[in-house]
């Protein structure tokens, strides 16, 4: 089940970036399509003003996921831990996340569903990994708690 394939689909208007500025950070971060259709995530990250964190959101609508059990993500990363996230529900102030690190080459991650934990503002919290079967949003955020700049290239993001 394909969630999103950039090298298809040539409108990311559902897609969104929220850098840190919503609390006062300068981190910046853009989202745009690169000549050969990928997504391309890049910006700087900026600790000051208490910043530290850029990321890019899709609202995909409620998506029934029922039977799928893992995410798989081509992509080509910058040798940074990137997150990926979702949301069960798009208003849920929540998101369930998984760390991954990215190697500097093409490659696809395989995230298991039932390992995406809650946290909320960098906060693990305790009620249960992911377990639903539907969505509506999904992203990718870089903090990694210091200055940096970074790109992430994204083919496609699928579920099996």
């Amino acid at each position: 089940m394909t969630l999103f394939d950039f090298t298809k689909t040539k409108d990311i208007s559902n897609w969104y970036v929220v850098n840190d500025s919503v609390m006062g950070g300068l981190s910046e971060g853009k989202f745009s399509l690169n000549e050969a259709g990928n997504g391309v995530f890049e910006g700087n990250v900026s600790l000051e003003n208490n910043g530290g964190f850029s990321s890019i959101r899709y609202e995909i609508g409620n998506t029934d996921i029922s039977g799928k059990e893992t995410v798989c993500i081509r992509l080509k990363g910058d040798g940074k831990k990137y997150q990926f996230r979702l949301k069960q529900n798009k208003d849920d102030r929540h998101s369930y996340i998984s760390i991954f690190q990215t190697s500097g080459d093409w490659e696809t991650i395989e995230i298991p569903l039932n390992t995406l934990y809650p946290t909320f503002r960098g906060k693990k919290l305790d009620i249960g990994n992911f377990s639903a079967n539907y969505m509506e949003m999904l992203g990718f955020l870089i903090g990694n708690k210091t200055k940096e700049r970074f790109l992430l290239e994204l083919d496609y993001i699928r579920l099996k």
